[in-house]
């Protein structure tokens, strides 16, 4: 009764204060959102490979003035469409060009994503329709409105805080505007669904989906409206609202503000390069990628069943009860519900949509699942709603409590002895001792060891309704102490040697020298030098790529050559007989050669 009381007191506080809980909801937000994507956003460099791409893509748009057509190291680049470049090349105008501008867009749709999902689950966040009636503890409102603050606040944290999110919040490419587009217009969509008797803000939330859905395809192409449009239709199609709902989204005007937003740039853009656009991006990186592994990126059927657990730690161990609890084979009972109650479903269809749409894919990557992550921390965080407001779980509940327990303690030795696992990474050659040497692992074993402990001791008073506190604290500690200080020592050891190179070659370059990688293409090399760098990946085909190199015009004095040092050993390039070098620079395992002209026969 006294616990009753003091939750009655906050809630009934938070009421009648209005602008006190919004400033507290902002404050949480933000808190979550500096943690999980700006700090030390721009602390490391960029990482090779795929990055450096798309920052480089987007420094070329301001260099050059053209905001239609992709370039890197002077090739036309066309794997995605413009926005995620655009947004770039404004933050470099605005903010310089730097790690944390080539960064901004994932962070930003990332902060934007949580921020939403807030908004969403306090309005509409019910653990599930029973929460509309009343409980035998305290009366229905405040029961109701403490389910919705919880479901805000848990919700809004697990978006954020989970090991995929984080990784791509900090990563420079398209895929986290990706998932903040889709995610943001399928919440978008849920809010102007679950307010039918608002007729005029639910036009504004369908406009609000319109254009959303439209700045998908501007990031990643037909695959932005086919990820929202196929799970509105699943779920309109389950609940038995197609005709109406689709009246209510007015479609005609819907679909002309969309081909407003969507269309202008890939008209520009096939203008500009015709048929080579077509068949790079909408075929190549489009059909082809969903029909057949493209750059070796095969997996099994079951690549997904693993990807998504661990991309969602600590969480996954309660997706499983999250998604069952919602008896969402009980068709005719949901279709029964008001549309506001109805969340949870709608969470449920947007994962298993992206699940199966991408399972069916035969291209497989790890990133391709982000989209759905917003949808496990919705189901997750309505699970843990309902734990917070009921007096004693039930057997499945439990059960998965002591799941969580257990995989504590297995994070724990995993951290202590991850070192053993490493594969031997020819560029990162000292990491595992580095790490060991840093004491960082026995500081992330400490944590969730602690964790485990806390789990533990809930668990044998029955108060393992909190352990996504636990979970909380543990994975954030995880991040600010473990996971950002390796991360740091990481780049030590893989990027910072090119940064380096970079600058010797900057330095070293002599007007009319060409630059060349052997043995590897490190796109950073592009970025950093903001130079053309040629790449010779085909160790056989380094002495032809020199030649022909040597007998351009202007005729070069010499060519320098970048390459971990075996390569340039296997390449030939270190043999005296057959070149005439100099050594300009070495970090850690690379070599900067000049090879002298004329070439010896």
């Amino acid at each position: 009764m006294e616990r009753d009381n003091w939750i009655q007191s906050r809630v009934t506080r938070f009421e009648k204060q209005p602008r006190f809980a919004w400033i507290c909801s902002i404050a949480w937000v933000a808190l979550v959102t500096f943690v999980a994507f700006w700090l030390h956003l721009g602390s490391i460099g960029l990482v090779d490979e795929t990055e450096p791409l798309f920052a480089e893509a987007a420094r070329q748009m301001n260099v050059t003035g053209d905001w239609v057509t992709p370039y890197f190291n002077g090739v036309t680049r066309f794997d995605k469409p413009a926005l995620v470049y655009w947004i770039a090349a404004i933050a470099y105008k605005i903010f310089g060009v730097n790690e944390w501008s080539a960064r901004f867009p994932s962070a930003i749709a990332a902060t934007a994503l949580t921020g939403l999902g807030f908004y969403t689950l306090r309005r509409f966040g019910y653990a599930s329709p029973a929460a509309l009636d009343s409980f035998p503890s305290q009366p229905a409102a405040t029961q109701t409105s403490l389910q919705l603050w919880l479901s805000a606040a848990i919700g809004s944290a697990l978006i954020a805080l989970n090991p995929q999110t984080i990784v791509w919040g900090r990563t420079g490419v398209s895929d986290m505007l990706l998932n903040g587009c889709i995610g943001s217009a399928l919440l978008a969509f849920f809010v102007a669904y679950a307010q039918p008797d608002r007729p005029k803000a639910q036009g504004r939330w369908y406009l609000a989906f319109y254009v959303l859905t439209a700045l998908a395809v501007l990031t990643k192409g037909p695959v932005g409206a086919i990820i929202p449009g196929l799970i509105v239709l699943v779920f309109l199609l389950y609940v038995g609202k197609l005709r109406p709902v689709l009246r209510e989204m007015r479609l005609l005007w819907g679909g002309l503000l969309f081909a407003a937003i969507a269309l202008p740039w890939f008209v520009l853009v096939i203008q500009a390069n015709g048929e080579a656009y077509i068949n790079a991006f909408f075929g190549y990186h489009n059909f082809e990628r969903f029909t057949q592994v493209v750059n070796r990126h095969s997996a099994p059927w079951y690549f997904y069943f693993l990807v998504v657990p661990i991309g969602f730690l600590p969480w996954s161990i309660h997706l499983p009860i999250a998604i069952a609890r919602l008896q969402f084979w009980q068709r005719r009972y949901w279709q029964q519900q008001p549309r506001s109650a109805q969340l949870g479903l709608f969470a449920w269809v947007w994962f298993g949509v992206i699940f199966g749409f991408f399972t069916i894919a035969v291209t497989k990557l790890p990133s391709y699942t982000i989209p759905l992550l917003p949808a496990a921390a919705i189901l997750t965080a309505l699970f843990w709603s309902d734990q917070m407001t009921r007096s004693r779980p039930n057997r499945a509940t439990a059960i998965s409590h002591w799941a969580n327990v257990g995989l504590l303690v297995s994070l724990a030795g995993a951290i202590l002895y991850c070192t053993r696992w490493m594969g031997d990474d020819p560029e990162m050659p000292k990491l595992p001792e580095l790490l060991e040497q840093s004491g960082i692992l026995i500081v992330g074993a400490v944590i969730w060891g602690s964790a485990a402990i806390v789990a533990l001791a809930l668990q044998i008073r029955r108060q393992g309704r909190w352990l996504w506190g636990v979970n909380l604290v543990g994975f954030t500690a995880f991040v600010l102490l473990v996971l950002m200080p390796a991360t740091a020592i990481m780049d030590s050891q893989r990027q910072l040697p090119l940064r380096q190179m970079a600058v010797a070659i900057v330095q070293a370059q002599q007007p009319a020298e060409p630059a060349v990688m052997v043995g590897f293409a490190k796109p950073s090399m592009v970025f950093y030098t903001q130079r053309p760098i040629t790449y010779i990946e085909e160790l056989d085909d380094v002495p032809r790529r020199l030649v022909k190199l040597a007998a351009q015009r202007p005729k070069p004095p010499s060519i320098l050559v970048l390459g971990r040092t075996r390569k340039l050993k296997e390449s030939g390039l270190l043999d005296a007989d057959r070149y005439r070098y100099e050594t300009i620079a070495n970090f850690s395992v690379y070599q900067l050669l000049r090879i002298n002209l004329p070439l010896k026969r």
